[in-house]
């Protein structure tokens, strides 16, 4: 059963902009100025989204000289992605039983 907190992340993620985000710093840690020029948002529309992503906990920020630097927290994405698989596996397990069942 998926918690609150995996419907949350679902719902920070599900985001078009917050997921390319997330996809963008899957490959590296970028500051807000290349995050702005990969997706094209504007600044202040960036900088939001950013701070959603730090409050559910799927980036932390790097502070390195003027520019603050974002990273992807692995361990999130990895929790999330458990969460389908056990939903996949009860899935499986359920249509083999109702299989059993209907024959």
């Amino acid at each position: 059963m998926m918690t609150s907190a995996t419907t949350d992340l679902i719902r920070v993620i599900a985001d078009p902009l917050r997921l390319q985000i997330v996809t963008l710093l899957a490959h590296e840690t970028l500051c807000t100025t290349h995050l702005v020029e990969e997706t094209g948002a504007r600044q202040t529309n960036l900088s939001n989204h950013l701070r959603v992503l730090r409050e559910a906990g799927v980036v932390e920020t790097e502070p390195c000289g003027r520019f603050t630097y974002y990273k992807l927290k692995p361990e999130v994405i990895e929790a999330l992605a458990a969460s389908f698989g056990e939903l996949a596996a009860t899935a499986r397990t359920t249509t083999e039983t109702n299989r059993k069942r209907a024959c």
